[in-house]
């Protein structure tokens, strides 16, 4: 499963981003953009790239404040526009006029901005457990253990922290699970000590009542992709996205519209999950077709 890590400016042109580019096996092969969520970088695709490398080309950025890329000195600058226009700036740096657009949590809703900013871009979109209603349970959750953290003193310590965080969301992982869960969203300080991956300042963009990360009223944004094929994932065990939600989704869609939920699994699934998986394919397969197929 090789990549390149391809560096980019942000749409700004004050920071230095990354991100992994997969190439596909064929030439003109459609491409498909993953979008972390806001805690998460590129790594989090690790297990879906697995799968999907070689038949579509993957572009999977970390964006500001996570991973490889630079943190941006303004926080008021972490919220999901600005990372949509730095998505749009690397799909031009890369000659994209196209592409799948796979989001998780922030990043599906950088999916549902980006089609908005640019009518015509998704060809097709994943929503990874998000939606245009966001329960406020699970963003408290969120806003209780995002920000400043002491660096930990190894490995060990990392996936004991990972595991108390999100213990809830996956009841059926073990040790190894939260170790390679650990590895995907924390970083090996030159001391040996160990982070996580992204710059605590991002805590500030879901801060409050009415966090910034999230626009106030996304069913317009929704309204918008009712021509583009859309899967929803959701973790049965979700505290962010309600099956309601799903429900009403589907019921303002007009073009094609698929949903699966994953069992036993909470926010958000690691589409690593076979029903993921299969409903994932299943959905490319169908409607993400190189030019002229």
């Amino acid at each position: 499963m090789d990549y390149r890590v391809h560096r980019f400016r942000s749409a700004c042109g004050t920071l230095d981003l990354a991100g992994r580019d997969y190439p596909a096996a064929a030439a003109g092969a459609p491409a498909l953009l993953l979008m972390h969520g806001l805690t998460r970088n590129s790594a989090d695709f690790e297990p879906l790239a697995a799968r999907l490398a070689g038949r579509w080309r993957l572009i999977v950025p970390d964006q500001r404040g996570r991973g490889l890329s630079a943190w941006d000195p303004d926080p008021a600058n972490y919220r999901p526009d600005v990372y949509a226009q730095d998505m749009l700036a690397l799909l031009d740096e890369l000659g994209i006029a196209q592409a799948g657009l796979i989001g998780t949590s922030m990043g599906g809703l950088m999916a549902m901005v980006m089609n908005a900013m640019r009518p015509g871009l998704a060809q097709a979109v994943v929503l990874n457990d998000v939606g245009p209603v966001l329960d406020p349970t699970g963003l408290a959750r969120i806003q209780g253990y995002v920000g400043p953290a002491g660096a930990m003193a190894g490995w060990s310590e990392a996936a004991a922290r990972t595991r108390a965080i999100n213990a809830p969301a996956f009841p059926d992982y073990g040790g190894t699970d939260w170790d390679a869960f650990a590895r995907r969203t924390c970083r090996e300080n030159p001391d040996g000590t160990v982070s996580f991956a992204y710059d605590p300042a991002i805590a500030e963009s879901i801060a409050g009542a009415d966090p910034q990360t999230v626009p106030p009223d996304l069913w317009p944004l929704w309204a918008l992709l009712d021509a583009v094929p859309v899967l929803v994932v959701r973790g049965a065990l979700s505290d962010l996205l309600a099956p309601a939600t799903v429900v009403d989704m589907a019921q303002r869609h007009a073009g094609p519209f698929a949903s699966v939920e994953v069992p036993r699994v909470g926010h958000a699934p690691m589409l690593d999950e076979p029903p993921a998986l299969a409903a994932i394919e299943r959905f490319l397969d169908a409607h993400m077709t190189a030019p002229g197929a």
